[in-house]
């Protein structure tokens, strides 16, 4: 029999309340070469981030093994639109470690999507009225386009709704 390729990733992100003017955002991504954790400190409500840390404890690219000086690049940076092209430029002066982009962005994103579970408890039952809640959430705050499946290209939900319509 022929020897098979096997390859699993899980990459799971949180966030937990420290106190009232406090988020931390972790990110821990694992797959059969990569075993890695980043996390930060997000100011309330500024969404300022106030600390940013982690670790690569398995990974077989040099670049992401030492990542203290690229995560001092996003500390005082404030989240909200275009934190992929702020982060990308950030880190680019510091490190090759594309991960460490993905994975402070997935950080980010997590913050922002924690602030609508509050609003998703509102969601009426009847399918047509939850639809229309679901696209009007996310006409008013374009970032969660592509964040979940059902606000991903190709939902109906989303049909027509561009990123610049906010």
């Amino acid at each position: 029999m022929p020897h098979l390729t096997c390859f699993s990733r899980n990459r799971h992100t949180a966030i937990e309340i420290i106190d009232e003017s406090t988020l931390r955002s972790v990110c821990r991504l694992q797959d059969t070469l990569t075993d890695a954790r980043i996390e930060i400190r997000v100011k309330l409500p500024d969404l300022e981030i106030i600390d940013a840390g982690g670790h690569f404890q398995r990974t077989r690219r040099a670049e992401c093994r030492n990542l203290q000086d690229a995560l001092e690049k996003v500390r005082g940076v404030r989240i909200g639109s275009g934190m992929k092209k702020i982060l990308t430029g950030l880190l680019s002066e510091t490190t090759a470690c594309q991960e460490l982009g993905v994975m402070l962005e997935e950080c980010c994103q997590a913050v922002i999507i924690g602030f609508t579970k509050d609003f998703l408890v509102r969601c009426p039952e009847d399918p047509q009225e939850a639809f229309g809640f679901f696209r009007g959430m996310v006409e008013k705050n374009t970032r969660l386009l592509n964040r979940c499946a059902a606000f991903a290209p190709g939902s109906s939900i989303v049909e027509g709704i561009k990123a610049e319509d906010a």
